[in-house]
């Protein structure tokens, strides 16, 4: 079978369920802005609110993969940044945040955890969730070609908190290196992860949250992940 059946079987198989095709790209500089002419590879995916409280804020995300990694685009509207935490593996979630989480082997009850703040700090974690039973470790050695690559851009504001915005976009690059002991990776052509895409935001003094996943209550709903099939 030739490659470009390969691909053509594969977008019908996702155009009768709920995949979502994520196509190769060349790697490139992660800035913030999004505007890296690979982009044009991958549409926008919308996040869904899930709360009924604060605004319906627009927000949405794009995904990539290369020879070396995963790139995530996320991008949301927001008046402004509720955030008081100012380093990195502080307790992000509690403030506002995009999330990832990539379960690679949906056999096992492993996946990892990321979150990204507005002012551009992070927290990473390898989450066992066996039976609700939550434990979670962060990277060793957190550096090199194991760091995850990420950058924020604010726009029509400062990057403080309580500023005020009109919304916020986050570039991030996850070497395969991170994704290590998980199985099935680096994906090869085929290959099928689970995954969400998320979003806290707490302008209105509550917890709001928008997901990709169909999740009732809690982002670690794992077995309600949606598909990723690569390209």
């Amino acid at each position: 079978m030739s490659i470009s059946h390969t691909f053509a079987d594969l977008s019908k198989q996702i155009s009768t369920d709920t995949s979502l095709l994520v196509h190769k790209c060349n790697d490139f500089t992660i800035t913030g802005k999004g505007d890296n002419a690979e982009w044009q590879k991958s549409s926008w995916v919308s996040l869904n609110k899930i709360d009924s409280n604060g605004k319906a804020y627009e927000s949405k995300f794009k995904i990539l993969y290369s020879s070396s990694g995963i790139y995530v685009l996320f991008s949301g509207q927001d008046d402004k940044i509720t955030s008081r935490f100012g380093n990195d593996f502080d307790s992000l979630f509690k403030a506002d945040v995009f999330e990832v989480f990539f379960h690679p082997e949906i056999s096992e009850p492993m996946y990892l955890e990321y979150e990204v703040s507005p002012l551009n700090k992070e927290l990473v974690f390898l989450i066992i969730n066996r039976g609700g039973k939550l434990g979670g470790w962060m990277p060793w050695h957190y550096e090199g070609n194991k760091k995850i690559i990420k950058n924020v851009i604010v726009n029509g504001g400062e990057m403080k908190n309580g500023a005020t915005i009109q919304s916020w976009t986050a570039e991030i690059f996850f070497p395969y290196t991170i994704l290590y002991p998980l199985l099935n990776v680096p994906p090869v052509s085929g290959a099928r992860w689970h995954a969400n895409f998320c979003r806290l935001d707490y302008d209105s003094g509550r917890m709001v949250k928008w997901a990709w996943s169909p999740i009732k209550n809690s982002f670690h709903e794992f077995k309600n992940y949606l598909s990723l099939v690569f390209e």
